[in-house]
C-alpha cells in the first residue's frame, strides 16, 4: 500500500522500502525537484514523480541528529559578516572625520 505525503521542508521521512530516514531541505515546485539530506549528510535531489512512488512515512527527527556542517558554517559566516560590516562602518566614520578636519584647514 503506497502512502502519498507531500514533501515539507524541515520534516523527516522514512523510506520504508530502503529503511532509511531523511529530511527534506527544499522543494522546487517549478523544477519539480525535492532536495533531501540523508543521515550520513549526503544531499540528493529527486524529482516529484520519484517522491510519489516512494513508500514514505513521516517520522521524528532522529536522536542525536546534529545540524549539517554546511548549515553551521553558514551561521558562522553570518556572524563574521556582521563583525566585518561593523568594522567597515567604524573605518568610514574615521575617514569622514579626517576629511572634515582637512576641509576646515583649507578654509583658513
Amino acid at each position: 500500500m503506497s502512502r502519498d505525503y507531500e514533501p515539507v521542508p524541515g520534516k523527516w521521512y522514512e523510506d520504508l522500502e530502503e529503511e532509511e530516514s531523511f529530511r527534506v531541505l527544499k522543494v522546487d515546485e517549478d523544477a519539480e525537484l525535492v532536495e533531501i539530506e540523508h543521515l550520513d549528510g549526503e544531499i540528493e535531489e529527486i524529482d516529484l514523480e520519484t517522491w510519489h512512488e516512494m513508500d514514505l512515512e513521516p517520522t521524528e527527527e532522529p536522536e542525536g541528529w546534529a545540524e549539517s556542517e554546511e548549515e553551521e558554517e553558514d551561521e558562522d559566516e553570518d556572524d563574521e559578516d556582521w563583525d566585518e560590516d561593523e568594522d567597515d562602518e567604524d573605518e568610514d566614520d574615521e575617514d569622514d572625520w579626517d576629511e572634515d578636519e582637512e576641509d576646515e584647514r583649507d578654509e583658513y
